[in-house]
């Protein structure tokens, strides 16, 4: 496996995602999950859709606007001072991203916005020939990787990057910040309006547990997400594919050296989103109600274990790597546990067939 090439967003799993989101905007009638007597499924989707999925994505929306004022700021005064402020908003609406990170389906995957949003690492090559040239079309598939966070993380934050504001691409290099946060924007707007609009009702309707069912949809993407931990956001630049070499150049946040931070807020919201937040509409509480506690209670405890491990290690993570391995060498062991109980008991538990494709194999 050539690291170099491997770009994370969600694109090795447009397909298997898009059939079945199809179905789910199709396919509702008879429950035929597995039986859980009293269980409101409809009122567990609700939750998700009102007090988690809508509010994470409105919240981005606002951390993205509230980034744009202050890379206006930066921008028109490119100086060290507000460069470091500029980079507080953007790790505060990149830790927002990882909110919505789980929730690629619907509205979401119709846009392919984590592909555009964080599809990494970033072309920095093809950036640089994007700005010297002033001319790219970032609505385009093949532009996913020059565009979104990753890509904001090397044009602002890379070690050159401040002196490049005063160079003679200056204001190539200005625009494309601008158009990096307008692009962002447009989608994530995109996104909440059709959430609000139209999709709720879809999403809250379809208490089915066969592919193309939000809870079908919500299991592979919390065991997705799982895979992506283990792969690309710790296992790969940790060198677990790829012979034991490390590429501390190709992990999340790299120039903004916040990978770790990144990586603890997404399994953070993963142990929420599995949980309801705790109000008792959530994945864990259908699982009792399965008959599955000590299941869910397993999950719950493995999350808060990976959560230590993974707080364990220092940012920044790409030297972390060298210094920090047997703390790394913990976290991606009880990461592996988790993404296990999830993509196989949870899975089963509730009928669910995992139907994306993963990236290794396990």
């Amino acid at each position: 496996m050539n690291i170099n090439r491997i770009k994370y967003g969600m694109g090795v799993t447009i397909l298997a995602i898009t059939v079945f989101i199809v179905a789910c905007s199709k396919k509702s009638g008879t429950d035929n999950g597995p039986k859980a007597d009293g269980f409101d499924k409809a009122g567990m989707l609700t939750n998700y859709a009102d007090n988690l999925i809508i509010p994470a994505y409105m919240g981005l929306q606002d951390q993205i606007t509230q980034l744009e004022t202050t890379a206006n700021t930066f921008l028109a005064t490119p100086n060290a001072d507000n460069q470091q402020t500029l980079k507080v908003a953007f790790k505060t609406a990149y830790l927002q991203y990882e909110q919505v990170s789980v929730n690629q389906f619907g509205p979401s995957e119709r846009v392919l916005l984590n592909n555009f949003l964080n599809t990494f690492p970033a072309d920095n090559a093809v950036i640089d020939g994007n700005i010297t040239r002033g001319t790219y079309d970032l609505t385009q598939n093949s532009t996913i990787d020059q565009q979104g966070f990753p890509s904001l993380d090397y044009v602002l934050f890379a070690p050159d990057a401040l002196a490049k504001f005063s160079g003679s691409s200056a204001a190539n290099r200005k625009k494309y910040v601008q158009d990096l946060l307008a692009r962002m924007k447009t989608l994530t707007g995109g996104v909440v309006t059709t959430w609000k609009n139209t999709y709720k009702a879809e999403f809250v309707q379809n208490t089915r547990s066969d592919a193309g069912s939000p809870i079908a949809f919500l299991i592979n993407q919390f065991a997705y997400e799982m895979d992506q931990m283990k792969g690309p956001r710790i296992g790969w630049p940790f060198g677990k594919q790829s012979g034991g070499v490390q590429y501390p150049d190709k992990t999340e946040g790299y120039h903004a050296g916040i990978s770790v931070s990144l990586a603890v807020a997404n399994l953070t919201n993963l142990k929420k989103m599995f949980t309801g937040n705790n109000s008792g509409k959530g994945m864990s509480d259908y699982l009792v109600a399965l008959n599955k506690k000590p299941l869910s209670d397993d999950v719950i405890k493995q999350f808060d274990l990976a959560i230590v491990k993974l707080n364990a290690i220092p940012d920044p993570f790409s030297t972390a790597l060298a210094n920090k391995k047997t703390e790394i060498e913990a976290a991606y062991r009880e990461i592996q546990i988790l993404l296990t109980l999830i993509k196989t008991d949870v899975a089963s538990a509730t009928g669910v067939r995992i139907t994306y494709q993963d990236t290794d194999g396990d």
